[in-house]
């Protein structure tokens, strides 16, 4: 008999260690996939909070578009109450404009 040799039940014996150890093997990795899993899920629900809150930031950008055509009318509205600011400041506290 050689060293070597290992009987019927001896590679029986061989075949459960190898099974056991992979599933152990499996085990853990499930585990570790469940956390991987719970952390993205986590994630994505704080993200899914931030996405709110930022859509309602961003709802009345669209009106935005409405304010374009009139600000040439603000800018001369604001020149002409430059013009009464600088009447009424004009030789204030007696210095000359």
């Amino acid at each position: 008999m050689t060293p070597l040799a290992i009987t019927n039940n001896g590679m029986w014996g061989v075949a459960l260690i190898i099974g056991l150890l992979a599933a152990l093997i499996v085990a853990g990795l499930l585990v570790v996939l469940v956390r991987a899993v719970t952390d993205i899920d986590n994630s994505v629900r704080s993200l899914l909070d931030v996405a709110g809150k930022v859509a309602g930031n961003t709802a009345n950008i669209p009106q935005l578009q409405a304010t374009a055509p009139v600000l040439g009318q603000i800018v001369d509205e604001a020149v002409v109450q430059d013009g009464y600011m600088n009447a009424l400041t004009d030789g204030y506290g007696g210095v000359p404009a």
